[in-house]
């Protein structure tokens, strides 16, 4: 008597298809993993449980499984409250090995039983890593205790677990861990429990996986014994368990080791020896179980890649609003740096003040006999001035930017909480992303004092020769500079009250480094400007793309999930075309 339901691929999947099937299963982990739900999209929740289950199945019972094919058969004993799952190990067994009792929740920390020789087959990287192996009794709900027994027999092993509807959350969340990396239920209920309607959520879930179950009426006095097992085959068969072994433990007396006489587990005893001794099968157990899973796995995987899908798109519609601000920002930043915007206040009274009337540029226009006394009277104080239009251009820049950058940040952070989820992105983030970022003044600061370096740089290589030339050395690198940075800011034509000492500034450039000359260095300068605003507003923008690289929500990982889950129902379905004549 075999414990199962309708079989899926034959006996022969593990021993047919498991590399093979290994190597896919494991693509499929790393796709789900590679797939998260982070935004709060409508009815998310539930997929996030089902993505986290899955992910639990592959790592606690599907990979180990595939990769240790001739690891012992677990049977998890598991049930509800008070059924008698401990007394039922302890009266298998023939002694105390787990501890029942009064107080529920009883079972706190998992129990395996067994054979001394297949003790390797459990160590720590082996079944539900994440669990301490201990060799004492122990309530700590992140161990599980190994006992070895000679009266399991080799090649296959009993796990006691905690309640199916133990008030303890904890331990419903273990019991469910356990019963997903079993290879086999003994599902125990009895007379007062079992049409409790936990315990049947549980078996609904070993059918949809076709995992191997057996059940067992426990603590049910001798005269019901009959009645209630006739009603609860039929609630079996009703369920999809009609082929699955059903026995009967009538209620006894417990020793105060926590045994029952020995007559009362023998049938099951027998069966399970049986079991274990018959390596065919065994495997046939082990594939019916391990497909079921692989089923219900693959199954699962494509409602996930659809909501990943859908989590992708979201996220997508966010970061191109956040695009469009910031492309609408870069653009008035770099049109306001070249159209003569900032050449007003104080940074237009520091220049005319540089520039005068025009005596500069009259002494620099002068005949070569009154070059010395006209350049004399025209640059006193003149060095001084010009660092004060250097500071000026600096500020008006850093505040522009600044300006921009703040009116992007909550131009875009109103666009995202406009949705729900995209309110939890901007509650969920480090950075303030209503603000422009907390280090962009000083950024700014650091590229538009390059820029003013890269400003004498230029009309120090621009000059070449005429750099020892009277008019040169009279206005020197930053006067030069400065002019070039305003007539770079001021744009091709200038306009308003700024017009007339601009065109000044124009002529102090044409005058030193000639017509063409000046001209290539206003053009550079503009240039250089825009790569240096380009760079301060990208680095704003990145920060809008944080929450997307924080979650890794990837625009392929719908396609990946969806790949990796029909490369294995293919190996699947091969399997089973081949072990059952072709009927799927």
């Amino acid at each position: 008597m075999t414990p199962g339901h309708q079989p899926l691929l034959g006996a022969d999947l593990v021993d047919q298809l498991g590399g093979r099937m290994l190597t896919e299963v494991v693509r499929l982990h790393g796709s789900l993993l590679s797939a998260p739900l982070p935004l709060d999209l409508p009815g998310v929740g539930a997929l996030r449980v089902g993505r986290e289950q899955i992910i639990e199945q592959l790592e606690d019972y599907i990979i180990p499984r595939l990769t240790e094919t001739e690891a012992p058969l677990l049977v998890v004993v598991g049930g509800s409250t008070g059924a008698g799952k401990s007394t039922l190990v302890n009266t298998l067994i023939g002694t105390k090995v787990t501890t029942p009792g009064i107080l529920r929740p009883t079972t706190m920390s998992p129990v395996l039983v067994h054979h001394p020789d297949d003790g390797g087959w459990f160590g720590a990287d082996r079944l539900l890593p994440e669990l301490a192996r201990v060799s004492q009794p122990t309530t700590d709900q992140r161990s599980i205790q190994l006992v070895p027994s000679a009266e399991v027999p080799r090649g296959l092993a009993i796990l006691d677990a905690p309640d199916v509807d133990s008030v303890d959350e904890r331990n419903r969340e273990l019991a469910a861990q356990l019963l997903s990396a079993a290879d086999l239920w003994l599902f125990v209920t009895s007379a007062a429990r079992y049409s409790d309607q936990v315990p049947w959520d549980h078996l609904k879930n070993a059918v949809e996986r076709n995992t191997a179950v057996a059940l067992v009426l426990s603590r049910t006095p001798a005269e019901d014994v009959a009645t209630v097992s006739v009603h609860l085959a039929r609630m079996m068969a009703a369920r999809g368990l009609k082929d699955s072994p059903l026995f009967a433990v009538p209620q006894g007396v417990v020793s105060d080791e926590g045994l029952l006489p020995a007559s009362y587990g023998t049938e099951i005893k027998g069966w399970l020896d049986a079991l274990a001794a018959d390596s065919a099968t065994k495997r046939e157990v082990v594939s019916q179980t391990v497909a079921g899973a692989v089923r219900t796995v693959t199954r699962k995987a494509f409602p996930i890649a659809d909501a990943v899908a859908l989590q992708v798109g979201a996220m997508g519609e966010l970061l191109a609003h956040a695009d469009q601000v910031y492309d609408g920002a870069q653009a008035g930043l770099l049109t306001a740096a070249g159209d003569g915007t900032l050449l007003r206040g104080d940074l237009l009274a520091r220049w005319q003040e540089f520039v005068g009337s025009g005596e500069l540029v009259r002494s620099l226009e002068a005949k070569v006999g009154f070059v010395r006394e006209r350049l004399v009277n025209a640059i006193k104080g003149k060095p001084q001035q010009a660092e004060r239009v250097g500071l000026a251009i600096e500020m008006a820049l850093e505040t522009l930017v600044v300006d921009h950058a703040e009116r992007a940040a909550a131009a875009a952070a109103a666009g995202w909480r406009e949705k729900d989820y995209g309110d939890a992105l901007l509650q969920a983030t480090t950075d303030d992303l209503t603000r422009a970022g907390r280090g962009l003044r000083t950024r700014a600061e650091q590229e538009i004092r390059g820029w003013n370096d890269e400003l004498q740089e230029l009309v120090r290589e621009e000059a070449g020769d005429a750099r020892h030339s009277a008019r040169f050395l009279a206005l020197g690198v930053r006067g030069l500079a400065v002019a070039l940075g305003v007539v770079a800011l001021a744009g091709p034509t200038p306009q308003g009250e700024s017009a007339e000492s601009v065109r000044l500034g124009e002529s102090l450039l044409a005058t030193t480094l000639g017509p063409a000359g000046a001209k290539r260095v206003v053009d550079q300068a503009r240039g250089t400007l825009a790569r240096r605003l380009t760079t301060l507003m990208g680095a704003e923008r990145a920060r809008y793309l944080a929450p997307a690289a924080q979650w890794e929500l990837k625009p392929d990982a719908p396609d990946q999930l969806r790949q990796a889950a029909r490369r294995v129902d293919d190996l699947r379905f091969a399997a089973a075309k081949k072990g059952m004549g072709g009927h799927l």
